[in-house]
């Protein structure tokens, strides 16, 4: 009997033992911090139709709204296109955003790098579409289907970023500072409608006018990029 005892005692011994360990919590894994915002639309636009004071008045507007939302020591400028006028060169919209990577509010990636954003070595490497294109507040901006839409972002630029061929008045409304006659190129943000998905040069403008810019699925808002 007592050979039983001392076989068995070892035995539940070592259960226990085991038992504990498997109760034993592990310990819990360090959550990694949000990135940064270093992307957004602008939640509203300068409210005169496309002219937004020019390149200066877009990034201004980009600043301040950053600033409301916590993200304002940061520099942030606008992704718009500049058409070479008034002894002035052409800017191109991807030449004056920064490197990136660029995070939406929400701490989601948007695009790695310039090449990524504009699909340069491979298409679609960005994540700008109606789920990940966010206001500064970190909200959706309504789309194709919405009421009313707003998927119509002024950037004046080609698919790849830069100013298109044509007057200034034509492609960017007088380099951002009409809001009568003109056009300039605007993306869909929610990659839908007019035949063309493109988030950055769908389609240009009816004109330069806040009425008219609402009229065809617009508010006059535009993308904003943390250049550093």
């Amino acid at each position: 009997m007592s050979k039983l005892l001392s076989s068995i005692v070892p035995a539940l011994a070592l259960v226990a033992s085991t038992a504990g360990a498997q109760a034993t919590p592990a310990p819990a894994q360090q959550q990694q911090p949000q990135q940064p915002m270093g992307f957004f639309i602008t939640s509203v636009g300068k409210g005169d139709g496309a002219n937004l004071g020019g390149l200066a008045g877009a990034d201004e507007h980009c600043q301040q709204l950053a600033r409301a939302a916590g993200a304002g020591s940061r520099t942030w400028h606008a992704y718009l296109s500049a058409a070479p006028a008034a002894g002035q060169p052409a800017v191109n919209a991807r030449d004056r955003i920064g490197n990136g990577p660029w995070y939406n509010a929400r701490g989601a990636l948007i695009a790695s790098n310039v090449a990524d954003l504009h699909g340069d070595v491979h298409r679609d490497r960005n994540s700008i579409n109606k789920e990940f294109a966010l206001n500064e507040k970190g909200q959706p901006v309504n789309g194709r289907g919405d009421t009313p839409n707003q998927h119509d972002i002024l950037t004046g630029s080609d698919s790849h970023g830069r100013v298109v061929l044509g007057s200034a008045a034509n492609t960017t409304c007088n380099n951002w500072t009409s809001n009568a006659a003109g056009s300039a190129l605007v993306g869909h943000h929610d990659r839908s409608g007019g035949g063309n998905s493109s988030w950055n040069a769908a389609h240009g403008s009816r004109s330069c006018s806040q009425s008219d810019l609402v009229a065809t699925g617009g508010a006059g808002l535009f993308y904003c990029f943390a250049v550093n």
